[in-house]
C-alpha cells in the first residue's frame, strides 16, 4: 500500500513539473477542498471525451473513437459514454468493450473532459452542460446542414428525391436542434434506388471518419468554424404513421416508389379495401398494363392480378405499381389475395359496390365518413 501511494504521488509531482505542453493546474474557487483540474485553452489532442448517444447510426462513431485510443495518432485518450437506456445499440457497444457508462441525466463533468460528442442523443442539452466542455459539443448530422435540420434528416432525403446529402459536424447551440456553426462537412452522392437503412449505414460510417478528421484539427477547425446559412433552411420532422397511408389520385409512381424506400423498413405502406385497413408487402416498382380500353383512364387504386408476376398492380396518379403482397388479418401473397378475397368480391359485385375492385386512401375513406354523416344530420 505503502509503495503504491508513494508512486501515485511521484506521478503527480511529475506532472506538476512537466505539464503537457499548452495545459495548465489550477486550484479551485477558495474555501473548497482543493482540487487540480486541466485548463485547455491552447491545447490539442489527445482529448478526454464523453460520448453521447443511442441508436445504430451513433455506434459507428463510437466504434471508431474506441480503436482511436490505441493508434498511434494520438486523437483519443480517455473514452467515456451516456446513454438514455440500458436496452440501446450505444449501451450494449459500451459495455462490450468496457467503457465507462454514465446514465442520463447527467451530473456535474467539469474539469474532467475536453469535447462532448452527440450523435443520435435525443435529447435537447442545456447551456450549462454545454458550457462544461472547453470545446465545447460537437454533433453528427447526417445531411449537409441547413437542409433537413430535425430528427429525421435520412428519412427526408429519400422521400424527397435528393440527389446528394451529406455529413455534416457542427458546436451545439442550447435552445435548438442542429442551429450550431459547422467546423466540417463531406459531401455524399445517393445512389439510384437507395433505402433509408442503406443511407443510414453509409453515412454513419462516413460521418465517423469526418469525426476523426474534425478532432485531429479540433482548435484550428473551432477557430474557422461558419454560421448556417438562413438559406436552404429545410426541417425533417420525425416520420409517422400517418405518412404511411396511400392517396392514390394524388401520388405519382416516383413518388410511391421513394414513400416505400424511406419508410416500409419501419412503417408499411397502407391502404383500405372494403373498408378493411391492408399493409401493402413487396413493393416491385411501376407497372405496364395493358386494357382493353386504351382511352379510358383508370380509376386511381383500380387493382389488376398478374398472374404470371405474381403482382398486384395498383392504379395511381400517373401509371401502375405493383406489390408481391399484402397484410390483411394474416400474411398473403398476391395470388392468396386474389384467389381468396379479390376474386370472390367481384363475382359478388353489384353496380353500387364498384369499391370491391379499389384500394382506397385514407383521404377518400374519411370523405366518405364525412358524407355518411352528412347524410345522417339531413335525415334527423
Amino acid at each position: 500500500m505503502r509503495n503504491s501511494v508513494e508512486a501515485a504521488g511521484l506521478g503527480l509531482l511529475h506532472l506538476l513539473r512537466y505539464p503537457r505542453a499548452g495545459t495548465m493546474w489550477t486550484r479551485r474557487d477558495a474555501g473548497r477542498p482543493r482540487r487540480l483540474r486541466r485548463h485547455l485553452s491552447s491545447s490539442g489532442p489527445p482529448w478526454r471525451l464523453l460520448f453521447f448517444g443511442s441508436d445504430q447510426f451513433a455506434v459507428e462513431s463510437l466504434k471508431l473513437l474506441t480503436s482511436s485510443r490505441h493508434s498511434a495518432d494520438g486523437i483519443v485518450e480517455t473514452l467515456e459514454v451516456v446513454t438514455l437506456d440500458d436496452d440501446v445499440p450505444v449501451n450494449r457497444f459500451a459495455q462490450q468493450n468496457r467503457l465507462p457508462v454514465h446514465n442520463w441525466p447527467l451530473g456535474d463533468t467539469e474539469g474532467r473532459f475536453d469535447v462532448g460528442i452527440v450523435v443520435s442523443f435525443g435529447r435537447l442539452l442545456q447551456e450549462r452542460l454545454i458550457k462544461q466542455f472547453p470545446y465545447g459539443m460537437l454533433n453528427v448530422h447526417p445531411s449537409l446542414l441547413p437542409r433537413w435540420r430535425g430528427p429525421a434528416p435520412i428519412f427526408h432525403t429519400i422521400l424527397h428525391g435528393d440527389a446528394v446529402t451529406g455529413v455534416t459536424i457542427m458546436q451545439l447551440r442550447p435552445h435548438r436542434f442542429d442551429v450550431g456553426p459547422i467546423l466540417n462537412q463531406d459531401l455524399h452522392v445517393v445512389p439510384d434506388r437507395c433505402t433509408t437503412d442503406e443511407l443510414r449505414d453509409a453515412l454513419a460510417v462516413k460521418g465517423a471518419h469526418l469525426l476523426i478528421d474534425t478532432l485531429r484539427t479540433l482548435p484550428e477547425r473551432v477557430r474557422n468554424k461558419r454560421e448556417q446559412s438562413q438559406a436552404g433552411v429545410t426541417f425533417a420532422p420525425k416520420i409517422n404513421k400517418s405518412m404511411s397511408w396511400m392517396v392514390w389520385d394524388e401520388q405519382t409512381c416516383d413518388q410511391i416508389d421513394r414513400l416505400y424506400r424511406s419508410v416500409s423498413s419501419r412503417i408499411p405502406l397502407r391502404t383500405t379495401w372494403m373498408g378493411q385497413t391492408v399493409k401493402l408487402l413487396g413493393f416491385t416498382g411501376r407497372c405496364h398494363i395493358s386494357l382493353a380500353d386504351e382511352q379510358k383512364k383508370p380509376v386511381p387504386g383500380s387493382i389488376r392480378y398478374q398472374r404470371v408476376s405474381d403482382t398486384l398492380a395498383v392504379s395511381c396518379k400517373d401509371g401502375w405499381v405493383g406489390f408481391k403482397g399484402v397484410l390483411l388479418k394474416k400474411r398473403l401473397t398476391a395470388t392468396e389475395f386474389y384467389n381468396g378475397y379479390l376474386h370472390q368480391a367481384l363475382l359478388k359485385q353489384q353496380p353500387q359496390h364498384a369499391a370491391r375492385g379499389l384500394f382506397v386512401g385514407k383521404r377518400e375513406v374519411n370523405a366518405n365518413k364525412d358524407l355518411s354523416l352528412q347524410s345522417q344530420n339531413k335525415l334527423c
